[in-house]
Order: C-alpha cells, then sequence, then structure tokens
C-alpha cells in the first residue's frame, strides 16, 4: 500500500496565524496535546516561536527533499525541530541547516526556496489535499475510500488497512509479467 505524506496549512498565508502565549492555543495544548502526547509516550513542547511561523516554505522544502529521496527523514526533522526543539521553522536558515543535516545540499535548498522551484508543486499537493480528497483537519488518513480524521487507536487503523487490502486483493494490478518469451 502506498503512504503518501499531504500538505496541510491550517493557516496559509496571508492568514494571520497564532501566537503560543495566547488564552487559545495554552488551553487547547492543556486539554489535548499534552495528555496525548503523554498517551503515546511522545515527547512535544508548544513551541515559543511567536507568532506561530507560516509553512509554506518548509512545504516547498519537503517537495525538494522528496525529489531528493529524503521526504520522510525531512517531514520527521521538520516536526521534531518544531515541536521538540522550538526552531522556527518559517525562518529559510533555519530550513537550510535542517535540510544539510539530513545530507541535503544546503545552497540549492536555499536556492530552490528562493526561487519558488518547487512552489509549483507544493500548490499542487494542496489542491490534491483541499479539494480533491477534502482533508479538512489534521491529521486525516486516507485509506482507500476512507477517510479518517483525527486521532485512532492502531486497532483502528490496522483494521481499515486490513480491509482495503482484503478488498484489493481479488482486483488485477496488471503491469509487469514474465511469460516464457520474457518479461516484460
Amino acid at each position: 500500500m502506498n503512504v503518501e505524506w499531504m500538505p496541510f496549512e491550517l493557516r496559509p498565508e496571508p492568514q494571520p496565524t497564532l501566537r503560543p502565549e495566547g488564552e487559545y492555543l495554552q488551553n487547547a495544548w492543556k486539554k489535548s496535546v499534552y495528555p496525548l502526547a503523554e498517551r503515546f509516550g511522545v515527547k512535544m513542547v508548544l513551541p515559543r516561536v511567536s507568532p506561530q511561523p507560516h509553512t509554506r516554505l518548509a512545504f516547498e522544502g519537503f517537495q525538494y527533499a522528496k525529489a531528493h529521496g529524503r521526504g520522510e527523514a525531512y517531514n520527521h526533522r521538520m516536526f521534531t525541530a518544531f515541536f521538540q526543539e522550538e526552531k522556527d521553522i518559517g525562518d529559510i536558515n533555519v530550513l537550510t541547516e535542517l535540510a544539510e543535516e539530513l545530507g541535503l545540499d544546503g545552497e540549492d535548498f536555499r536556492k530552490a526556496l528562493e526561487t519558488g522551484r518547487y512552489r509549483e508543486e507544493h500548490r499542487k499537493a494542496l489542491r490534491h489535499a483541499y479539494e480533491e480528497l477534502k482533508i479538512r483537519a489534521v491529521p486525516t488518513f486516507v485509506i482507500g475510500d476512507r477517510v479518517l480524521t483525527g486521532l485512532y487507536d492502531a486497532d483502528v487503523l490496522e483494521r481499515v488497512i486490513e480491509e482495503e487490502l482484503s478488498r484489493r486483493s481479488g482486483e488485477t494490478l496488471g503491469g509487469f509479467a514474465c511469460d516464457m518469451d520474457g518479461c516484460d
């Protein structure tokens, strides 16, 4: 089964982002985020970067990293940088430093962000997420035709994945095949 990361900007530009010192984020984290992080054994802090950064450049950086075979590692690094180390992932200097940590070419990465080399790729991914998949919140899991919004226990996700795999097992995938004359 294919796993695909979708960009989702909660507050895309030019919308203002929130301030971590504000009542809304303080209450949301105290009532929801911190208890869930503790339940799952994940170290998380409400980043003090204020206001919170817009994430377009970070997502364009993901498209760069994905094109260079480091997309998943890049996403993980952005999450830990922001939600554990409180780094400003809206700052091109911070993004470049993090990309270099992953073995990406820092100079080329920075130039890609400055020139918007992956901007259209990011816009296409956003359109796909917003318009085609109708994603409206994070997290959202799309498994086959099913869309699950919110956090689910592992057993629920496993069951839905198993149902999708079972449904697909009867389908003929076509494509690559070998016979006595060779493979094509």
